[in-house]
C-alpha cells in the first residue's frame, strides 16, 4: 500500500451499497441469485490456476451481478494471482485516451492497493497516467467489491480505454501483451453487451459478439461492432485484451449471458455476458 490517498468511490450508494454489510449481503444474492451461479464461491481452492482472462458486465449490481458472478465464482475456485489487470471504459471520453490510475481505490470494503511494478511496466507511450479518467467511471470500481470478495488482499493496476480506431487499440494492446507476459496476472475487461433494444435483437446481437469473443477475435469483435452499429460499451478493452492475450494458448469459454429485463420487467433490455479465457494446461 502506498501513502497515496485512495480514489474515492464514485457509486457506492448508487450502483451498489455504500455501506460495507449491505454490499457483502448484495455479493451474496448475486451467488445464490438464479440468474447466478446458485451457490456461493468454495473454500477450498485448486492449487493451480486456468482462468488467465474474464469478460464480465459493469452495470448496477442488481442488474448484472449475477451474471458477473459466475466469472468471480470460478476465480474463487482456483489459486489467486499476484495481480490483477482491470481494462474499462471511459464511458465519458474525460482524460487520456489510455488511462492507468497510479493509486488505491477505495470501496465500502476497504482499500485495494496498486501494483506499482506492473503499473511502471505499463506507463509508457500510448498509456499514461492520468486520474481524471478513472475520476467518475464506474466500469471498474464495480468490479473491486466482487475482487475483494474472492480474493485474498487483491492488488490492481486499472487502464481506461476510450473507442478509438482499431490500430490505436492495437497500439495499447502491444504495451499490455509485453507487460504480461510471463507474469502471474489475471486480466479482467468490463463491458455490457448491446443497449436498450428489444430482447430478440439484444439476443441476436450478443450472440455475434460472444462468438468473436470465445473465437478470440479481436479484429472480428471490432469489426462485428462496428459495421453492425452494435452498442456494446466495453469493445475498446475488450479488444484490447483479446489481441494482448493472441499468442497465447487460450480457449474462450461462456459461463452465462442475460440481460436487465430479468431483473425487474421493460420494454427495451441490456446484454450482459460472463466469459473466460482458460489455459489448458494450467498456467504456471
Amino acid at each position: 500500500m502506498t501513502g497515496e490517498a485512495p480514489r474515492p468511490t464514485a457509486v457506492a450508494g448508487s450502483f451498489y451499497p455504500k455501506e460495507a454489510r449491505a454490499l457483502s449481503t448484495l455479493l451474496e444474492r448475486c451467488f445464490l441469485d438464479p440468474r447466478g451461479p446458485g451457490a456461493l464461491p468454495e473454500r477450498h481452492r485448486r492449487e493451480v490456476r486456468a482462468i488467465r482472462a474474464a469478460v464480465v458486465p459493469h452495470a448496477g449490481l442488481v442488474y448484472s451481478g449475477a451474471i458477473a458472478a459466475h466469472a468471480y465464482r470460478a476465480l474463487a475456485s482456483e489459486r489467486p494471482p499476484e495481480s490483477v489487470l482491470l481494462l474499462g471504459v471511459n464511458h465519458r471520453g474525460v482524460g487520456a485516451p489510455a488511462a492507468l490510475s497510479a493509486v488505491p481505490w477505495a470501496t465500502p470494503l476497504g482499500p485495494v492497493p496498486s501494483d506499482a511494478e506492473l503499473r511502471a511496466r505499463l506507463d509508457r507511450p500510448p498509456l499514461r497516467v492520468d486520474e481524471s479518467a478513472h475520476a467518475h467511471e464506474h466500469s471498474l470500481e464495480v468490479q473491486l467489491p466482487f475482487l475483494q470478495y474472492v480474493l485474498p488482499h487483491p492488488r490492481i493496476v486499472a487502464l481506461s480505454i476510450s473507442f478509438d480506431r482499431l490500430d490505436e487499440l492495437l497500439r495499447v494492446a502491444e504495451v499490455v501483451r509485453e507487460a504480461v507476459a510471463g507474469r502471474d496476472l489475471l486480466l479482467i475487461a468490463s463491458t455490457d453487451l448491446t443497449h436498450y433494444r428489444p430482447v430478440a435483437e439484444v439476443r441476436a446481437e450478443d450472440a455475434l459478439v460472444i462468438e468473436e469473443i470465445r473465437n478470440r477475435n479481436a479484429r472480428g469483435l471490432y469489426r462485428a461492432v462496428t459495421r453492425r452499429g452494435i452498442s456494446m460499451c466495453g469493445v475498446a478493452p475488450t479488444v484490447v485484451l483479446l489481441a494482448a492475450l493472441e499468442s497465447e494458448a487460450l480457449t474462450g469459454r461462456l459461463l452465462a449471458w442475460g440481460h436487465s429485463g430479468e431483473a425487474t420487467p421493460m420494454d427495451t433490455v441490456v446484454g450482459y455476458a460472463a466469459l473466460t479465457l482458460e489455459s489448458d494446461p494450467a498456467l504456471p
